[in-house]
Formats: C-alpha cells, structure tokens, sequence
C-alpha cells in the first residue's frame, strides 16, 4: 500500500527519551533526545545514549544539548539532525521513505504542532501525521478507546503530563502541564542545594528520584537513605553528603501536587457518564513518572478512584503511537 519494502513508523519524541516503533517489528529503538555539538564547527559529536554520557562532562568546545523542551521543538534544526538519525538507524537508506506517526502533547498550539511535521518531513519521513499523547497512550495501555465507555489515562513523561478521558475514538477533555519528570528533577537539584548547600547535576538528581523517590512522605519513611556526592557551595570543593528519602518526597511534593490539581481538573470537566465510567474502570498511569513509588496511591487518596499503572508505562505512548499506523489511511484523509 505504501510501496514496495517501506517500514512505517511511529515515534515517540519525548524530552527526556525518543522510542522508535517499527510497523511489523514494535520497538526497535529507545534512545535518550539528546545531542552533543561541537559548538565552533556546528558539527554533530553524537546522539542519543552516547551524547546523554557527555552531559557535565564536556569540555567547553562541546556542548549537550536536549532539542526538546516541555514536549515541543526548542531547536529546530537539532531535532531535525536527530529525527534524521533515528529514522536512518530504524529503517535504513535503502528502503525508501517511511510514512511516521508522531506523537505530541495535548496542549500544544497549531504553530508548534506544524514544526514537528516539518522537521520529520526534512528528516526523511514521505509524509508526517501526529497523534495527541494521551490518546496514543490509552492505546498503548490497551484501554477499549472505541468503546462507548470513558477511559482516563494521565501520561507523566520528561516535559509535560498530560491527562485524557477518551471514549468512542476520541478526546473527550484533556489537560497538559508543563510539569512533569524534568521539574522533579530540578526541584529536587534545588531543595539539596539548598538544605545541604551541595550542588549537583541533572544527572545526580534523576538517579535520585528513581532510587529513592517517594511521591508520599509517609511512604519515605521505610526508604534507605543514599549517598550523593556534588560541590560544596561553601568551600567549592567536591562532598558526599547523606541524602533520606523524606527529603526528595519534600523536594518533589508541589510538583506532585500541581499533577494532582490537572487531574482533579480534567475529572470535573467530565460529563457524570464518563466520570461513572472512570470511577468504575480507574484511572491508568503510563509514561516514566507512573514508576514513581507511592504515586498511584496519592493520586487515589486525592481523587477517591482508584489507580492504576499501564502494563508496559515508558512504552505505551510509543506502542500507541505504532498502533495507530494501521488507521493511517484515516489521517491521509483527515
């Protein structure tokens, strides 16, 4: 149908991770969005996990940076250099140009839409289609879309979060906040800055919310500590300083509560049906901040319904995304 030998695919473009899906193979690649310049030549160092290990480790010629910021295009023609070399190490040179199917967040404006089209046009796609996250990520958790029953996914990726109820194919009310697994990040760089005077990097603070992450304070409480080590403001030397895990749960709490808030939002703007709907089939949590201890019981306590996390939560988007290859003919025609 779409010639002989092509692969169509469907990529997740999210801030922190690109996940690559393959029409007849699923996913094929996972690889962090970043990208490491030389900043005098403009010449491009590395990509994905190899440009990730050279972020605070780069001398001042190169730079890392990550292209996408908040779930949008911050630098366009670094996206495009990566799209291109993601969409080469998938399909090949060989095998002609692929359609691909990518997804965005909910919230996002026209403008900022028609730049992802645009840059995965250049990168070498034969036709570009987008598909809201929340959307791709209720397929991707299996949830009965088509059915005339409301489903309620909240996807927590590296920029945004966003939160759907679906039914019928379609959107029914939608939320994006620009908060999301980079904020934890940077609030938790922020509280141990400033409790411990230590400063530490992105790096150090993500494997800290992964370690030792809580999304309940009580919950902390049965957590190790940890160690970390960083530059001591007061001295400007290197220190290891004992981080517990009440400390991340407080770092991360407003954060935290300002998903609890879009969630509680999105609930009251649905229709009583759909919110009966909710009540009896839970709401699902896809994307990296779904493994964030204790988080579906905070969110459950908040808005008395249960929680639940995706099967697969850092592929659903991806897989949802892949899926909806099969319908591609419909997004021709839309």
């Amino acid at each position: 149908m779409f010639g002989f030998g092509t692969k169509n695919i469907g990529i997740d473009l999210g801030t922190a991770n690109t996940i690559v899906y393959v029409d007849g193979k699923e996913i094929v690649l996972r690889e962090p969005s970043v990208v490491a310049k030389n900043t005098k030549t403009g010449e491009i160092v590395a990509v994905g996990q190899e440009a990730r290990d050279m972020i605070g480790r780069t001398p001042a010629s190169i730079s890392a940076i990550r292209p996408m910021k908040d779930g949008v295009i911050a630098d366009y023609e670094t996206t495009v250099t990566m799209l291109k070399y993601y969409i080469n190490k998938t399909v090949g040179h060989a095998s002609g140009k692929p359609y691909v199917m990518v997804c965005v967040p909910s919230g996002i404006t026209a403008v900022e839409k028609r730049a992802v089209i645009d840059a995965t046009r250049v990168a070498g796609a034969k036709d570009a289609y987008v598909i809201e996250e929340p959307f791709a990520a209720a397929i991707g958790a299996g949830l009965p879309i088509m059915d005339p029953t409301g489903s309620m996914v909240v996807d927590i990726g590296g920029g945004t979060t966003d939160v759907a109820t679906i039914s019928l194919g379609g959107i029914v009310s939608s939320r994006s906040l620009r908060v999301a697994g980079d904020r934890l990040n940077d609030a938790i760089a922020a509280y141990i800055r400033k409790k411990y005077n230590l400063l530490i990097g992105e790096r150090t603070a993500e494997k800290l919310k992964w370690d030792i992450g809580s999304a309940s304070i009580e919950g902390a409480k049965d957590i190790e500590n940890v160690t970390i080590r960083g530059r001591y403001l007061l001295t400007g030397l290197p220190k290891s300083v004992e981080i517990t895990a009440e400390d991340v749960a407080n770092a991360i709490s407003e954060p935290i509560q300002e998903i609890i808030g879009t969630v509680k939002e999105t609930l009251e703007e649905t229709s009583p049906e759909i919110s009966a709907d909710v009540i009896d089939h839970g709401i699902v949590l896809t994307g990296g901040g779904a493994l964030l201890k204790n988080l579906p019981q905070v969110i459950s306590e908040a808005t008395k319904v249960p929680v639940s996390i995706a099967k697969n939560p850092l592929d659903c988007v991806a897989i949802g995304t892949g899926e909806s290859l099969k319908s591609i003919d419909i997004m021709k025609r839309k």
